[in-house]
């Protein structure tokens, strides 16, 4: 141990008390021995440094700062060098606001396209994400501060986060939900990792040994700090002896105390806490080390500015260019409608809501960008209110243009933390819109702002789609620049657009019955469903147009990697992103037709032919085997692919690898789903071969009394009639406040009330609320109310007087 000497001073009270948070968002110090405090702040795209009324929420504005593209925005450039700028400058603001951990980025998969929180993800993709995570957290981290990745694992979906058992089998979850961590892990050399709310087969993921000993620690030799999500203890006691030094936010000393009991009885040994302790003391002292030294405290905003700019440049994708109408031809009158050119939709909604320091709007940029617009109408109601006046004036403007820029999207009350999407359609008066824009005006370029995937049974009606994603704070002004050429796209999906979202491998599955949700379709998300199993998509994974041409040749495969050249063959300098896709030929082990390996983003002038070299790494052609239970490699004929998309190889040769010789793990007949690669219905007999087990039943257990763990929404069958009352009462809210246009109010009740275990009562509210009152809240729910009601205020009275006789 590192801080053995200062440890051994410590009293076991005082080594207990650094486990938990001193309020919201910092650490608990120790001023005799010197150890500070940290402040953890909110940050995936921008710092989210809350001063006063601290919240997870995004309730109340942080300070000032820079909002860059999200990451599902920035995953689009596939620029690992870009990645690494975009967390340089996050980390030189956050230690000019004094942030010691920064709580970013977000790692978890696209496994579905309505997962509420999908704009703070990467991709589809584990090796694409961890690659562009690895790259934010080498630059954040260059500043001596802590990036935190988050969250570990297999969160992905917002509904009942904090409940839901999530069933995945031992392979899909090495394979695709924990490659993007361990790459974040060894390569990114993150400090500091955040666990998530939701259990991982049957334990919750802050607990589970397996997750937090066996593969963190042991098998990836991770020896940073695991903090909890806020209010993602369940166990405090479970989760120290998984390895978790921190618990946030602040519980006033309860879970504190909860350790030093379980010491004192021998349930623990008092050398796991020293570990943990010590492990937290290198986090603090490494951090505190920036502050200790002189820094530069401002931060030169218009230069951030710019920065945010060009990442948003390079991020945008162009989907459709039909007769070349883009770029704009110099004199074309533009026609601009869409509400989200008024004011632009630049970042997602919840914990990491930022507030920019500049925002610029469409209008106010049309000036500089050389394009002519002849005017400007909002054309629809931002929250989906139908409004026939809007359209006919939107029109009426239309019919005077030669080309219509329609900006159309999601709205900030749809893509949230805490709720997934009820579908993947942008709003209906949107469309309507749309018809009637095609009816008067059929040159409609349409300027798609939303953070993830939707369906576009419209796009017939445009002749041009541009992608901007989530563009942070000068994302219009980037927009614009590629709308007029003076930036060519060079943005490339790192997710796929289906048709429709019954297309979707885990639309049978999505987002899980009540207690459990289980993944099914296995290790077939994304494109590698689509593409083994033949469906048909409308934008495969990287694709991406130009307003330039590439030509890829002469591929050579060695035992390194691969070599090609890469010619610009167009008359216009741009970025091509060129892909590397292995697949095995044999068909012993079921695996996807194609899974990247490899990827790298060239700048190339017209006529300009490079010499492009990717690598192979160790994770080129391993598999995770459940027998050996260990990585192997299965000794066959291998496809190299280079390709512009995963639709889209330009290259191929073929490949010898030595295997490690391991036991084939299956038996193809018993698994006819997943050796095809037709898993979106897989049966549940089938799934237990592939999980090894029985599945646990996917319903509540309506007849048990409700418990910590159990949620608010459950209370719809509890025993008391105060139960019950609270849950209607809850409901009818939500209901009454949409009615009346209070979407982001109403979306706040299920975040923050309707889905949270009854546990989150104490974790949440800085020990206000303690487990013993919390127990006297149950007993209210489950039918004894005088007595709970007993119980709550002796215990009140309990906490009152030991808080009265601390101070004295």
């Amino acid at each position: 141990m590192t801080y053995k000497e200062l440890i051994a001073q410590m009293t076991l009270e005082e080594k207990a008390s650094l486990m938990s948070g001193k309020d919201f968002w910092q650490t608990k110090d120790i001023k005799r021995l010197g150890i500070n405090s940290m402040f953890l702040a909110d940050g995936p795209h921008g710092i989210r440094r809350q001063q006063v009324a601290a919240d997870q929420l995004g309730l109340n504005a942080g300070l000032p700062a820079t909002c860059y593209p999200t990451a599902s925005t920035v995953a689009n450039s596939w620029n690992t060098e870009l990645g690494e700028k975009v967390g340089d400058y996050l980390g030189e603001e956050a230690v000019a606001q004094r942030v010691h951990v920064l709580l970013g980025p977000g790692i978890n998969m696209k496994r579905n396209p309505l997962c509420g929180r999908n704009f703070e993800y990467f991709s589809e993709d584990p090796y694409h994400a961890g690659k562009m995570a690895a790259s934010y957290i080498r630059g954040i981290q260059s500043h001596g501060i802590s990036a935190c990745v988050k969250h570990f694992a297999v969160n992905n979906q917002e509904e009942r986060r904090m409940s839901i058992d999530t069933i995945v089998d031992e392979r899909t979850l090495r394979e695709i939900y924990l490659t993007a961590f361990e790459i974040a892990v060894k390569e990114g050399r993150t400090k500091t990792i955040m666990s998530s709310y939701n259990r991982l087969n049957g334990e919750y993921t802050n607990e589970n040994k397996h997750l937090m000993k066996d593969i963190l620690r042991d098998e990836w030799h991770y020896n940073g700090v695991v903090v909890t999500n806020w209010g993602g203890s369940n166990d405090r006691i479970a989760g120290l002896l998984a390895g978790n030094e921190l618990e946030m936010p602040t519980t006033a000393g309860q879970t504190d105390q909860d350790i030093i009991d379980a010491i004192n009885s021998g349930e623990i040994e008092e050398k796991v806490l020293d570990e943990c302790v010590d492990r937290l003391l290198t986090l603090i002292y490494s951090t505190n080390d920036v502050f200790e030294r002189p820094y530069k405290k401002e931060v030169d905003i218009e230069r951030h500015h710019r920065v945010a700019q060009k990442v948003a440049e390079e991020s945008i994708v162009l989907l459709k260019n039909e007769d070349n109408l883009l770029p704009l031809k110099f004199g074309k009158k533009v026609a601009v409608i869409g509400d989200f050119a008024s004011e632009a939709r630049y970042q997602g909604a919840g914990s990491s809501i930022v507030n920019p320091t500049i925002l610029d709007h469409t209008m106010a940029c049309f000036e500089e960008s050389g394009i002519v617009s002849i005017g400007y109408e909002q054309g629809f109601e931002r929250y989906g209110k139908k409004n026939r006046e809007l359209i006919n004036k939107a029109c009426s403007l239309a019919k005077k243009a030669d080309v219509v820029f329609l900006y159309i999207g999601l709205d900030e009350v749809t893509e949230a933390e805490g709720l997934d999407r009820k579908s993947m359609k942008i709003p209906a008066n949107q469309v309507a819109l749309l018809d009637a824009l095609y009816e008067v005006n059929q040159s409609i370029v349409a300027i798609l702002s939303c953070g993830s995937a939707v369906e576009m049974p419209w796009i017939h009606k445009v002749k041009g789609l541009l992608h901007g994603y989530l563009g942070g704070q000068a994302g219009a002004r980037a927009i614009l620049r590629v709308l007029s050429g003076d930036v060519n796209p060079s943005g490339k999906l790192a997710e796929t657009y289906p048709f429709s979202y019954e297309d979707t491998p885990s639309y049978h599955h999505f987002p899980g019955d009540e207690a459990s949700v289980e993944y099914r379709e296995a290790m077939y998300i994304g494109y590698r469903y689509y593409d083994t199993a033949n469906i048909d998509v409308l934008f495969p994974f990287g694709y991406g147009l130009s307003y330039t041409t590439f030509d890829y040749s002469n591929l050579q495969v060695d035992r390194e990697g691969v070599t090609f050249e890469l010619t610009n063959t167009g008359d216009m300098a741009g970025m091509e992103i060129a892909q590397l896709y292995v697949g095995c030929q044999s068909k012993e082990i079921f695996r996807a037709k194609k899974e990247l390996k490899g990827f790298k983003k060239i700048f190339i002038n017209a006529g300009e032919t490079k010499t492009v070299v990717i690598p192979f790494d160790d994770k080129a052609f391993r598999y995770f085997n459940v027998e050996t239970n260990q990585w192997e490699i299965e000794e066959a004929d291998y496809n190299i692919m280079i390709g512009a998309s995963i639709a889209d190889i330009r290259l191929k040769e073929t490949i010898f690898v030595q295997g490690t010789g391991a036991p084939f793990p299956y038996h193809k007949d018993q698994l006819p789903s997943y050796f095809s690669g037709q898993a979106n219905d897989v049966s549940q007999e089938e799934f237990e071969v592939l999980f090894g087990k029985s599945v646990p039943i996917a319903k509540w257990d309506r007849h048990q009394p409700l418990g910590y763990t159990d949620t608010i929404e459950q209370c719809q069958y509890a025993k008391g009639v105060v139960g019950r009352l609270t849950y209607y009462t809850i409901t009818f809210a939500h209901w009454f406040l949409w009615k009346i246009g209070k979407r982001n109010t109403a979306n706040l009740i299920m975040m923050s009330i309707y889905h949270m275990p009854f546990r989150g009562i104490a974790r949440l509210t800085g020990g206000i609320v303690n487990m013993p009152m919390l127990d006297g809240i149950l007993m209210m729910v489950n039918g004894h109310f005088f007595k709970g009601l007993r119980h709550v205020f002796r215990e009140r009275r309990k906490k009152i007087k030991k808080a009265n006789s601390h101070s004295s």
